[in-house]
């Protein structure tokens, strides 16, 4: 039997999780698969065949993607467009569109386009949920009223204790703040509190994570779209008009893109933004709070982090430490966590097993609190009796990285090896550095803070 290899090629091509739209040299669509149909709200049906402008009637020859590359030949990336169906749908999309030649012969267009409708309308809506305007200034809303303070931290970490009394005075200045550490140790808790300490505490505070928007859709949300901006686009407010008088706080700062950093950069020194293709600029009041799950420096080496945007933030800066290297939180966390599930869950846990205790403690917890709290949540949810043992772990807990005994290998544990190594090469850079901090965080290419923490934690002072 022959191989139908266009059969084939739309198989794969409707596997592809992205819309793929194609038209020839007359606007007619000759290809258009099943995501992209689910993208714009029709039917494949409804738009192979057919000129685009039968089915999305609000596009123009300036205004179509497609139609523009099939005019200049030239490929056009990262575009935003907006548009209505033939249902009367408005949709939100990035397009990435390029030409279709034969022979040197232009044939037609192809675009690939990333929805973002849904995502956008869900920002929208989160945004009317936490802001309410209030005399024509914007306030938080009551439903979001509730945000974290320097009393929901529970830890006896001397280094951890000693951060959060630095940040509680950093709390009334208006200076940027950046806090790094490791997924789930609790940055957005921290900045909340400062910013509940402080006397921006009854203005907004809105979070937004770099990581989960392409760069031409954070822009706009960050900084706002003036009308005529890019097709379909209106007037609207980003986050830092939203944001005026209060916090605006940035996560996962190292996912975004470094023309944007240069804008935000811009945005810390002058104190104005402008929106998204607009000229006129707009004074705001707004503190910035930044958060990292890598070490600013090796995101710097790594061409994640401006070097300019990273001093201009690095006024303040706070790093928080691993649960695994502050064991003793691991127990009064446990605690904590069993006493709130057994509120939310109506459950009469009264303690984990001395067995799971020290389990808990030979554990390497990769994914910090969090993993933490969701483990003593699954446990509870399943627990027969009033005390937690090993036998409630969830499946997936014993797939982690655990750290070996010294009764079951005469081998020292790899991490308590890599710390004694790690104690060493300290001690021999601080003599080299004439125990100067500075000097000596400098010859070992990691900030103050963190050497600071280090000898701490190995008790070198």
């Amino acid at each position: 039997m022959e191989t139908s290899w266009h059969g084939i090629f739309q198989s794969i091509i409707n596997g592809i999780d992205e819309g793929i739209h194609a038209i020839d040299i007359t606007g007619n669509t000759i290809f258009y698969n099943e995501i992209a149909a689910a993208n714009d709200g029709v039917r494949a049906e409804e738009v192979i065949g057919k000129h685009i402008f039968e089915v999305f009637p609000t596009l123009s020859e300036d205004s179509s993607t497609l139609l523009k590359v099939i005019k200049t030949g030239q490929t056009i990336k990262d575009v935003p467009q907006s548009y209505e169906n033939i249902h009367g749908t408005r949709i939100e999309t990035v397009n990435t569109t390029f030409p279709l030649y034969i022979n040197e012969k232009l044939i037609g267009a192809v675009e690939i386009a990333k929805d973002y409708t849904k995502l956008k309308k869900m920002a929208e809506q989160l945004l009317e949920l936490q802001t309410i305007k209030k005399n024509g200034r914007i306030a938080i809303a009551p439903s979001s009223n509730r945000l974290y303070t320097f009393s929901d931290i529970i830890t006896s970490d001397p280094y951890f204790q000693q951060q959060i009394h630095m940040a509680q005075k950093a709390s009334w200045s208006d200076s940027p703040i950046l806090v790094y550490g490791e997924s789930g140790v609790g940055k957005e808790l921290f900045v909340q509190s400062i910013h509940q300490a402080s006397n921006r505490s009854n203005r907004p505070f809105i979070a937004q994570n770099c990581a989960s928007l392409p760069e031409t859709l954070l822009d706009s949300i960050l900084f706002g779209t003036s009308k005529g901006s890019y097709t379909g686009a209106v007037e609207k407010p980003g986050l830092f008009e939203l944001a005026n008088g209060g916090t605006i706080f940035l996560d996962e700062l190292h996912a975004m893109p470094l023309e944007l950093q240069a804008k935000l950069l811009r945005v810390l020194e002058e104190k104005k933004i402008r929106r998204l293709g607009s000229a006129k600029t707009i004074d705001i009041d707004v503190r910035v709070m930044a958060a990292m799950n890598i070490e600013p420096h090796d995101g710097m080496e790594e061409g994640k982090l401006r070097p300019d945007l990273y001093y201009r933030l690095n006024v303040l800066s706070f790093f928080l430490p691993p649960l695994r290297e502050r064991k003793e939180d691991i127990k009064i966390l446990s605690k904590a966590f069993i006493d709130f599930f057994n509120s939310s869950l109506t459950k009469s846990i009264s303690r984990i097993d001395d067995g799971l205790e020290k389990k808990f403690l030979n554990y390497n917890w990769p994914g910090n609190v969090r993993e933490l709290k969701h483990t003593i949540e699954y446990m509870m949810n399943f627990a027969e009796t009033s005390i937690l043992f090993e036998k409630d772990l969830p499946p997936t807990f014993h797939k982690g990285n655990h750290t070996v005994t010294m009764e079951r290998q005469e081998l020292p544990p790899l991490n308590q090896y890599l710390q004694e190594a790690e104690k060493e090469y300290i001690k021999k850079a601080l003599d080299k550095g004439e125990h100067n901090i500075s000097k000596t965080a400098e010859l070992l290419g990691i900030p103050r803070q963190t050497l600071q923490y280090k000898i701490k934690k190995y008790q070198m002072k």
